[in-house]
């Protein structure tokens, strides 16, 4: 059986915790400290505009975003 390309429910809670916790969230597949890349969102002039964050990691290139203002997974 095959590795899955996406992490698992458990795996992005784990990234959560340590991203909301402040610390460099590790992704859990190969224990290496994972990149960020904010994401801004909405345009100029409407009534929204989310603030997200973009968790890579730089060795097998899973990754996961999540709004900050919730804390949720996109």
């Amino acid at each position: 059986m095959t590795e899955s390309a996406q992490y698992t429910p458990d795996e992005l809670k784990a990234i959560r915790e340590a991203f909301v916790s402040g610390a460099v969230p590790e992704c859990p597949r190969c224990h290496i400290h994972m990149t960020e890349r904010p994401i801004g969102g909405g345009s100029f002039g409407l009534g929204y505009a989310r603030k997200r964050e973009w968790l890579i990691c730089p060795r097998c290139r899973r990754s996961a975003i999540y709004d900050l203002r919730r804390g949720t997974r996109n």
